[in-house]
This record gives structure tokens, C-alpha cells and sequence, in this order.
């Protein structure tokens, strides 16, 4: 599993990131946290970027076990906060389900919660679920034409023009234009049956989740930003959740509004570090 870290000397933040992307989606979101005196672990999720590609294992608790693995067996990292974009924020949940003791905070990033709320696909909007799920085809179509096929991504999926730039959509495409890394990278969407089974087994299990939860949507829904989806959706499974939808923001929100997501994201964590503090 490959990471990134960068220390400091404050609690350990993890972030996940989404497709098409990989840990370098935080590269503008980062410095703000270490200058905070935080310290990071950006990893690559399972099957992406310079992560292995394992054939099976791509349901969200699949993944939250490889996390957790990372942060308390290799890492020694007890406790830390999370968030997680994209599929990331599906795995993030993931992970806070599974070792709520773990997680001191939990922030979803422009997704919803797999079963839970709105639709994860917006009744068939995000077409590219269902396209992806479909054996092979997906595959087949794609195969060296990457650059074509996730370049549309970037852009319609911004509403900042500029903020996947092209030195961005290279490093993406380091990884994801390599043999196989597109169909593994597929593998998430075709768990999301199992995905969601798990998900809606939780909640009727009377499962809350203890900690506090930033629920964050891009604002511009034109952009296929979430919008208050993500608060929506997590409120359905968590008491204490902080909504913020970030305007002038499509999908992509740590690269096309870091600043904005970052003071966020610091605010809720300082919160979060406060309440502790009063032994609540």
C-alpha cells in the first residue's frame, strides 16, 4: 500500500481520496494542514495509484480494513481524525463504522453514504456507475484512451475550469494508464451492490455513528457538486453532523476550493479537539 506522510507535531489526519484520483488530490489541502501542525497520512486506496491491485476486495469494508491495517499495524497510529472524497468518503464511513474508537472525526467529502439517503447514482445522473459496473465493457472501450475518457471527468465535474490543471491529469494518468489499472479502478463501482447491502444492514442494526461528522458538498450542482446530499445522507446513521456546502464548487472540492474546504475542515477538527478537552 503506498502512502504519503508528513509530520508534525499535533494529531494525525488521514485523508482518502476518490476517482479518478489518488493521493495527490490532497496536494493543495495538505500544506494547510501541516501548517496547522498536523500531521498527514495520504494513502492510495487498494488498487490505486502506486498501491497494489489485488483481483477482489474493492466493498468499502474491504477497504477500511486495508486503512486500518496502514494507520495501527504498520503506522502505530491509535487514533487520528479522517476524511475521505469520492470513494474515499464512502471507505472513510467505512472505517468509522468499523473502529469508532479510532476515529476522533469523520468528514465526508462530495458523497453519500452507499444505501443510505440519496441515491449514491442520483437515479442514473452519475451515468458512469452503471456504465462502470457492466463487465468488461468498460474496459474494452477505454483501454488507451484514458487521457480522453477521465479528461472529461476533470473538466465536467469542475466548476473551476483551471483546478485539475495539466500536470495534475499527468500524474493521474501515470498510474490509471497503466495495463489493468482503469478495470481495477472499476472494481469499487461493481461492490457497490455489497457495498450497500452492508451499509443498510448497519443502520437497521441501530448502529450511530459516536463521533462528531463534517458533511461537506461542492455547491455548484450543475458541476455534479452534492450539494447537501452528503449531511442528508449522513444524518440518516450520525446525530452530530456539521453540514457545509462550499459554493462556486462542483465535485472536485480539496483541488477547486482547498483553502475554503481546508479552514473548514480545521474548524471542525479544533471543535472536535475542544469538546474532548471539556471531557464531553
Amino acid at each position: 500500500m503506498h502512502y504519503v506522510t508528513v509530520s508534525g507535531p499535533g494529531e494525525t489526519v488521514v485523508l482518502l481520496h476518490g476517482w479518478p484520483q489518488t493521493w495527490y488530490a490532497w496536494r493543495r489541502v495538505i500544506p494547510h494542514l501541516t501548517g496547522a501542525g498536523y500531521a498527514v497520512v495520504a494513502p492510495d486506496l487498494r488498487g490505486l495509484g502506486d498501491t497494489s491491485r489485488p483481483t477482489a476486495g474493492y466493498d468499502s469494508g474491504t477497504v477500511a480494513r486495508d486503512v486500518l491495517e496502514l494507520l495501527q499495524d504498520h503506522l502505530g497510529v491509535p487514533r487520528f481524525h479522517l476524511a475521505g472524497h469520492d470513494w474515499g468518503g464512502a471507505a472513510a464511513f467505512a472505517v468509522a463504522a468499523a473502529a469508532p474508537d479510532a476515529v476522533r472525526s469523520l468528514a465526508v467529502v462530495d458523497v453519500t453514504v452507499p444505501g443510505l439517503g440519496p441515491d449514491l447514482s442520483q437515479g442514473g445522473r452519475r451515468w458512469h456507475h452503471a456504465f462502470h459496473m457492466t463487465p468488461d465493457l468498460p474496459e474494452t472501450l477505454t483501454e488507451g484512451r484514458e487521457r480522453a475518457y477521465l479528461g472529461w471527468f476533470y473538466r465536467a465535474f469542475s466548476q473551476q475550469a483551471d483546478a485539475i490543471e495539466p500536470a495534475a491529469v499527468d500524474e493521474y494518468l501515470r498510474t490509471y494508464g497503466r495495463p489493468g489499472a482503469l478495470g481495477t479502478s472499476f472494481a469499487y463501482y461493481r461492490c457497490i451492490p455489497d457495498t450497500v447491502a452492508a451499509n443498510r444492514a448497519l443502520a437497521a442494526s441501530g448502529f450511530r455513528l459516536p463521533m462528531p461528522v463534517l458533511a461537506v458538498g461542492g455547491g455548484s450542482t450543475e458541476a455534479r457538486g452534492r450539494a447537501r446530499e452528503p449531511a442528508i445522507s449522513l444524518r440518516t446513521i450520525a446525530d452530530d453532523v456539521t453540514e457545509v456546502v462550499i459554493p462556486d464548487c462542483g465535485h472536485f472540492v480539496p483541488e477547486e476550493q482547498p483553502a475554503v474546504f481546508a479552514e473548514s475542515l480545521l474548524a471542525f477538527i479544533g471543535r472536535v479537539g475542544g469538546l474532548d478537552a471539556a471531557g464531553c
